[in-house]
């Protein structure tokens, strides 16, 4: 029998290949949303890409693990989680309105900061000095790349902030879910109740969809589920401590795009910022595999 070290060792390397292909996806979502902005207001695109992926997601749940698996004892939480996920996403695609694709994914790269700082109000959990100076590090990141008080600041850049802080709200709620209901359920009701919530809004200021953007609302709507899916099952194959530095390879594929479909090279504060953020959410990534050992 072969021991549970060899498994790991073989699973280890397929786990870090699948979060950086979801990575992967979730940017080519971001990029394709941007993309989309000059045409459609963020709200629709929320709609839209979700309206696409509730049927998606249905269809797979459905085919591997059945019509029970639709249900869920915890539907109020659900909706209060989708209403935090309808803000995010609007405010992160606002954001992509004025920003470069590069500074929005660095600074939504500040939840785990804001996840560090709730979980003690929220979980009641124990923080330490040395998370609480990764966090304190992680701010300093921020102010560096939003650099209020300068010249180059712009109220834009605090919306990718806000969807960092609603992102960790929707994580922290995760805790208060049943460890038995399927990943794929939740990730079911975080696309159904924005694209219940968005609805309204969209139609008011619907857009008719030009006929060239239907394979692009499609691709998003792929992209965004893909990505969720191969995260997700990336963490269940191998500890939280290996994949999730590998969830800042974001930056690079955001940076090659940036400059590949706008021409955006990043400036020096968005590279040094971005660099400060990912050091502090690496050292609180460590940290808590440590004190969960």
């Amino acid at each position: 029998m072969r021991s549970l070290t060899a498994l790991n060792a073989r699973e280890t390397p397929l786990a870090i290949a699948t979060i950086c292909a979801g990575v992967a996806f979730l940017v080519a979502n971001d990029a394709i949303a941007k993309l989309l902005t000059d045409r459609y207001t963020p709200i629709q695109i929320v709609f839209l890409r979700n309206l696409i992926a509730v049927p998606i997601i249905t269809a797979v749940i459905i085919m591997a693990f059945g019509t029970a698996s639709l249900r869920t004892r915890h539907l109020s939480l659900h909706a209060a989680r989708g209403a935090l996920m309808t803000l995010g996403a609007w405010l992160y695609f606002t954001a992509l309105i004025y920003l470069p694709l590069a500074e929005a994914t660095a600074l939504v790269f500040s939840a785990p900061i804001f996840i560090t700082a709730l979980s003690v109000p929220l979980l009641g959990e124990h923080v330490g000095w040395r998370r609480w100076g990764a966090v304190l590090l992680g701010f300093v990141g921020v102010l560096v790349l939003v650099r209020p008080g300068s010249a180059a600041f712009q109220l834009a850049a605090l919306l990718p902030v806000g969807t960092a802080l609603c992102y960790a709200l929707f994580m922290i709620s995760a805790r208060w879910i049943d460890r038995s209901e399927r990943l794929w359920t939740m990730m079911l009701f975080a696309m159904l109740f924005p694209m219940i919530y968005a609805a309204p809004f969209a139609m008011a200021n619907w857009v008719p969809v030009q006929g060239d953007d239907i394979l692009l609302f499609l691709g998003l709507a792929i992209c965004g589920s893909l990505g969720l899916a191969l995260i997700g099952q990336a963490f269940r194959m191998a500890p939280a401590a290996i994949v999730a530095p590998f969830d800042y390879t974001a930056l690079i594929w955001a940076t090659g795009l940036g400059w590949l479909i706008w021409d955006d090279v990043p400036m020096l504060w968005t590279i040094l910022g971005a660099a400060i953020i990912v050091a502090s959410g690496i050292i609180i990534i460590l940290r808590e595999a440590r004190q969960a050992r």
